[in-house]
C-alpha cells in the first residue's frame, strides 16, 4: 500500500469492522456486486513472449496481495480477493496467457516472498519509492495522492491540523511519514500536537471519524473516496489530494518478467480494458497512459 513500508516485518493486519457504521463488503449471499471492467481481456502474444521460461512453464502467475485495502484490493464474502487492483492483475495474467493464482499475505511479507521466489508479482497498492526499488522492480500503473476526510459539515484543513485527532490505518505512509512530519511542524511552531489514532484496518479508521472519535482520517486518495462513498453521506473530502506518487506492481529485481508485465499492462491501456476497469471502480483520476518501470528513480 502507498503508505506502508516493506522493510521490517510489522504487525499483521486484521480486517475488523465496527458494526453498523461502514460496510466495505459485498452481499452476504456469496455473490459479488463489485464492478467488473476487466472481463474479456485476451492474450497479447508479444507480451506473452517476454515471460521467462520458468514462469511460462507453470501456466500461472502467482500474485501476492494483502487484500485489506478497499477498493484497491480486499476480500469478497467467500474470502477471495477483489478490487480494481485485482482486476488489473487478472488482466495482466490474461495478456500473458497465464492463470492468476493469489496468495493472500500480510503486506510486509509480500516483497520478501517475491525476492525469495515464492510469488511472481505483488499487487497491494505498493507505492514506488527509491528504498523499495533496491529490493524489487516496479511496473508503474497509477498515480495516487493522500486525501483527508471529515464529518459532513465539519471544516478540516490538512495543512492546519494542529490540535486535531486523525485516524489512519497503521503502518501506512500517512501513519509513518505524513502525520509525524505534520506533528513535528506543529510542535516546532509551539502549537498543539496532532493526536494520531492508528487502526489495523481502514474500516476502523473510517468508523472512528463517523463516530466522532477522530476529527478526520488520512488515506490514499482512492481509498478515502471509496470510504466516503460507503458512509451514507456522513463523510466528505477535506481539502484536495496531495503528495501524489506512483503505484506499482512489484516483480523480482532484474527479472525478465518485469518487461512482460509492463508490456501486458501497456496492452491493456492501448486496447481500453485498463480504462474500463478504472471507470467501473470510479478511480479514473489517477490513470496513466504510459506504463513505466521504476518511476521513483527513473522519473
Amino acid at each position: 500500500m502507498r503508505a506502508r513500508f516493506a522493510l521490517p516485518a510489522l504487525a499483521a493486519v486484521a480486517a475488523l469492522l465496527l458494526s453498523g457504521c461502514v460496510d466495505n463488503t459485498t452481499p452476504a449471499d456469496g455473490g459479488s456486486s463489485a464492478p467488473s471492467g476487466g472481463s474479456g481481456i485476451t492474450k497479447d502474444d508479444a507480451a506473452a513472449a517476454l515471460v521467462p521460461a520458468d514462469v511460462a512453464s507453470t501456466g500461472k502467475l502467482v500474485i501476492g496481495t494483502d487484500a485489506a485495502y478497499p477498493p484497491n484490493e480486499y476480500k469478497d464474502p467467500s474470502g477471495q480477493p477483489i478490487g480494481w487492483g485485482i482486476e488489473l492483475s487478472n488482466g495482466i495474467a490474461a495478456k500473458l496467457g497465464l492463470k492468476p493464482e493469489y496468495q493472500i499475505a500480510d503486506f510486509d511479507n509480500i516483497i520478501p516472498s517475491i525476492t525469495g521466489g515464492k510469488v511472481d508479482m505483488g499487487e497491494s497498492s505498493f507505492t514506488d519509492n527509491a528504498e523499495r526499488e533496491k529490493q524489487v522492480d516496479f511496473v508503474n500503473y497509477y498515480n495516487a495522492g493522500i486525501l483527508w476526510a471529515s464529518q459532513v459539515g465539519k471544516t478540516v484543513d490538512p495543512d492546519n491540523a494542529c490540535g486535531l485527532t486523525v485516524a489512519v490505518q497503521s503502518n501506512t505512509v500517512e501513519d509513518t511519514d505524513e502525520l509525524p512530519a505534520k506533528i513535528k511542524a506543529c510542535t516546532d511552531a509551539g502549537k498543539a500536537t496532532i493526536e494520531v489514532l492508528p487502526y489495523s484496518s481502514q474500516e476502523e479508521a473510517t468508523n472512528a471519524v463517523v463516530l466522532g472519535k477522530a476529527d478526520a482520517l488520512s488515506a490514499d486518495s482512492p481509498v478515502t473516496l471509496y470510504a466516503i462513498s460507503k458512509t451514507d453521506g456522513k463523510l466528505q473530502p477535506a481539502g484536495k489530494s496531495f503528495d501524489v506518487a506512483p503505484y506499482g506492481m512489484t516483480v523480482k529485481k532484474g527479472s525478465e518478467l518485469t518487461k512482460a508485465v509492463q508490456a501486458a499492462m501497456q496492452s491493456m491501456v492501448d486496447d481500453g480494458s485498463y480504462g474500463k476497469i478504472l471507470e467501473a471502480w470510479g478511480v479514473t483520476d489517477g490513470g496513466i497512459k504510459t506504463i513505466t518501470i521504476n518511476a521513483a528513480t527513473n522519473g
